[in-house]
């Protein structure tokens, strides 16, 4: 047994040390490759290929000016793509939302404010609210409708600080409600929340609706 663990341990270390480093080239060609994909950018790989060796060489089959209007017209065609999906993702989750607010409304302890906001007091706090005019220091996890964590200071064991009124509006709404050592969960629709664009950065898309749980933990 203790032999078989050593010949493994051993054959994985030379395994590791034959493992080839990658040079720059490849690198940067993986760095490209990799943020196509992301941006979901379709090219013709073998056109690509050649229009690289080409430039090398000083040798274009085409002109600057026939090149330069073919980038542009990509370029149309690509944002004119990304509106489309933008959309698309837009309506789906303004419908999802919609759903969801609907059937989570009915539910045990889940209160539903004019605005559309809906809470539920997962535990409740002490003494005065706090003013608009105050800053809070808070802990929260926020998620997606499909569970997704896209921010969380417990993650981080970092509470957060900042005005009452410097976060979105469900969040305000909630806060002006919540009692310090309070902890609520918030259903916040989109027009509360980053509305038809979503949030910079790409996590929070175009009418998400979404959920925080929210620990008021001192008014300052």
């Amino acid at each position: 047994m203790k032999t078989t663990l050593f010949l493994s341990l051993v054959m994985g270390g030379i395994l590791m040390a034959q493992q080839p480093e990658p040079s720059a080239s490849y690198a940067l060609g993986a760095q490209i490759g990799s943020d196509l994909k992301k941006n979901d950018i379709a090219i013709n790989l073998d056109e690509y290929i050649q229009g690289m060796k080409d430039a090398l060489k000083g040798q274009l089959a085409f002109s600057d000016a026939a090149c330069e209007a073919a980038i542009r017209k990509f370029q149309d065609e690509y944002r004119q793509k990304m509106m489309a999906k933008q959309l698309q993702v837009a309506e789906t989750n303004k419908t999802e939302g919609a759903a969801f607010l609907a059937a989570n409304k009915t539910k045990t302890g889940v209160m539903t404010l004019p605005s559309g906001l809906q809470y539920k007091v997962l535990k409740e706090g002490t003494g005065s609210s706090p003013k608009s005019s105050d800053r809070v220091k808070v802990h929260y996890t926020g998620k997606l409708l499909d569970g997704t964590v896209f921010d969380s200071s417990v993650q981080r064991g970092q509470p957060a600080t900042f005005g009452v009124t410097q976060v979105i509006k469900g969040w305000t709404e909630a806060l002006l409600k919540m009692k310090p050592g309070s902890k609520w969960e918030l259903y916040i629709p989109a027009d509360l929340a980053y509305g038809a664009n979503g949030a910079p950065g790409g996590k929070i898309g175009p009418n998400a609706t979404l959920i925080f749980e929210v620990e008021l933990l001192e008014i300052q």
